[in-house]
């Protein structure tokens, strides 16, 4: 990509596959194993989900199988692509600090392949005015930057947020690292801020707002005057103020004036300066709480009594399951409700790909957010996330921020499996899988192809003025023409069977102008094929 700079690694235009010894291989990009959009089967429902796709979703599978769903199938692409308010993903470090549920000692490639792979997908799901959050520590923060910049442009860079982990020494190592790092990029790049929300204030610094001379307008705080006299300051920044004593002062060495004279007399006349109980000191301008943003603007700097750390997140997993082996490196509920609150309002949606034990998820439904959260394990999954969800919805879960916002339980969630694939291979040959029968198969083929599925005999599936009708048998003369007599004005259709009748293709075509016939499994791998 001439003029723009990117990162590379070893096999960086292949794919990954997950390979049964729970790693990842290498394939070229239009392997089927890659192209292929699996189907993401109904599991469960829980609470007060209603089973439609309006429901929170907690998706078992691993993550590029998710997302390529929540982007390929048009039932979940038009309710999600583009609408995802906040990304929070806390991806494997990389470093080898590996827990009994998870596996987090990828590869260097590997790692950079895998990311980019489920970034390419993210950046298709979040919302223009959205923005995403990348949880990461030493390993591969300065590579991911890079790579993030060239997926998401450098100009969506909005910071690098520090988040304090432990406030102790570790004294095995040669210097102690207590922080991990947050990247965070939106499309709008810094005019983010616009839609940001800023902090709300602490009791500390409302405490500074003090009416000290009982103004009508409410508590206040004195800021100084004087400003560095840099390069660029006016003449009319230097002159001397009286004071009401009689006193004559002057900016200290160095500085001048924050306005212009004639600004002063305005702030004068209005009550605004402040020089002392006694009127004989230095002047100061009132500040008033009243007139000031209601909140903070975030810093970079995240400290453990703000947000929580390592310590307090795995409190809060013991707390919710006490007989279980706790995550090596959770994440504090606070450190979540303060991303989820900055980025986010009431209703609007997030997305974990990297669930782990369901903090997003849990702090999201607690604060009134839809989520959608994918896991790659499933005793992950059936050990803490979901259970952990079930709690947060029954409310049995009063531990975490549930006490700060309230929270006593309510709303559902769903469940999703990502399906097996469609595709076996026997030798060089590429087969469909057993189970690809009736309107399994018929289901499967129309999340390949792009059609919304329904069944409307012989029809299973529908894209605009395109019909779908997929055959578990052969596609003959017969056949054909009993599905184009269905069509109404102006349709087409496209007919996907395991056997064609020779000729048969040119049938369709006479009855049907613009219609297509394709064959199981061969043409629809060559539907799939994409360029990434």
């Amino acid at each position: 990509m001439a003029g723009r700079l990117t990162l590379s690694w070893v096999n960086k235009d292949q794919a990954l596959v997950p390979n049964e010894q729970s790693g990842y291989s290498w394939v070229d990009r239009d392997d089927p194993r890659v192209t292929e959009v699996r189907l993401l089967q109904p599991a469960g429902i829980f609470g007060d989900a209603s089973g439609t796709p309006d429901d929170n979703l907690l998706i078992q599978g691993d993550s590029y199988d998710a997302l390529h769903a929540l982007t390929r199938i048009p039932e979940y692409a038009q309710r999600y692509r583009g609408k995802v308010k906040l990304i929070y993903i806390d991806p494997p470090f990389n470093t080898g600090q590996a827990f009994e549920h998870y596996d987090d000692a990828l590869e260097h490639s590997v790692w950079l392949g895998m990311m980019r792979e489920r970034l390419l997908l993210l950046r298709e799901l979040l919302a223009e005015d959205g923005s995403i959050w990348v949880h990461l520590d030493d390993a591969e923060m300065a590579y991911c930057r890079v790579l993030m910049d060239e997926v998401f442009g450098r100009g969506a860079f909005i910071a690098t947020v520090l988040w304090q982990k432990s406030y102790t020494r570790e004294n095995r190592t040669a210097i102690s690292v207590g922080h991990e790092y947050i990247l965070v990029y939106s499309p709008m790049g810094l005019n983010w801020k616009a839609v940001r929300n800023p902090l709300p204030s602490s009791e500390e610094q409302l405490g500074r707002y003090v009416n000290f001379d009982n103004d009508a307008r409410g508590p206040w705080k004195p800021t100084p005057m004087h400003a560095k006299a840099e390069k660029g300051r006016r003449q009319s920044q230097f002159y001397t103020v009286v004071t009401p004593s009689g006193r004559e002062v002057n900016p200290p060495p160095g500085t001048c004036w924050r306005f212009t004279r004639e600004r002063y007399e305005e702030h004068l006349a209005d009550d605004r300066i402040y020089f002392g109980k006694n009127g004989d000191g230095v002047p100061t301008l009132k500040k008033f709480l009243n007139e000031v943003q209601s909140g903070l603007v975030p810093n970079s700097w995240w400290t453990h009594d703000e947000v929580g750390t390592t310590g307090t997140a795995k409190a809060e997993i013991v707390a919710l399951f006490p007989s279980g082996t706790p995550f090596s490196t959770p994440k504090p509920e606070r450190l979540m409700q303060r991303i989820i609150h900055v980025a986010t309002n009431p209703g609007d949606l997030v997305l974990d790909c990297f669930a782990g034990s369901g903090t997003t998820a849990a702090v999201a439904h607690k604060m009134g957010r839809r989520w959608i959260a994918s896991e790659l394990s499933s005793d992950t999954v059936n050990v803490f996330t979901q259970p952990r969800l079930q709690k947060v919805t029954s409310g049995e879960d009063n531990g975490g921020i549930s006490g700060d916002v309230g929270w006593t339980g309510g709303g559902g969630f769903r469940t999703l499996q990502v399906g097996p694939p469609l595709y076996e291979r026997a030798g060089r040959h590429l087969l469909l899988a057993e189970w690809a029968k009736g309107d399994d198969f018929a289901q499967a083929v129309a999340a390949q192809l792009g059609f919304t599925f329904e069944i409307d005999a012989p029809f299973h599936g529908r894209k605009g003025r395109t019909r779908l009708a997929v055959l578990d048998g052969v596609a003959d003369d017969v056949v054909l023409r009993a599905i184009a007599a269905q069509l109404g004005e102006d349709e087409r259709v496209t007919v996907v069977a395991k056997a064609t009748a020779p000729g048969a293709a040119e049938v369709l075509k006479d009855l049907s102008r613009g219609s297509r016939l394709l064959k199981a499994p061969q043409d629809l791998v060559r539907q799939g094929k994409v360029v990434r």
